[in-house]
């Protein structure tokens, strides 16, 4: 069974006419994860505000101009630090996990599917 979302409980989530917007495959993803860690039930809508509006101030503290283009980058930090908050996945795992995504990434040429291996 699908569950819609309702967008208006997500705090400033770039949408268009059509729903949220997504410039690059992995905001995508990570929303993605969002809501599917939602429906499995490790935190409420309530949690998830709180920790992204924790990052975006942070990063407007350090100085992120807030045009809308680090907004994926500040819900993927929420997210990593729910996930190790709730013992989902420890902050040394993603660590590890983000690294071997990156010698992926590089290692692969442009056009190709990135693989972990």
């Amino acid at each position: 069974m699908t569950q819609s979302v309702d967008l208006s409980l997500l705090p400033a989530l770039p949408v268009d006419d059509q729903g949220p917007v997504f410039v690059e495959p992995w905001q995508a993803q990570a929303f993605a994860m969002t809501l599917e860690l939602h429906r499995a039930g490790h935190f409420s809508w309530k949690e998830w505000a709180e920790h992204l509006s924790v990052e975006i101030v942070a990063a407007q503290a350090h100085g992120d101009p807030d045009r809308g283009d680090t907004y994926y980058h500040h819900w993927l930090a929420a997210l990593e630090k729910l996930v190790a908050e709730k013992d989902l996945a420890s902050a040394t795992e993603l660590d590890t996990r983000k690294k071997q995504w990156d010698v992926a990434a590089r290692n692969t040429p442009h056009g190709q599917p990135i693989k972990l291996g």
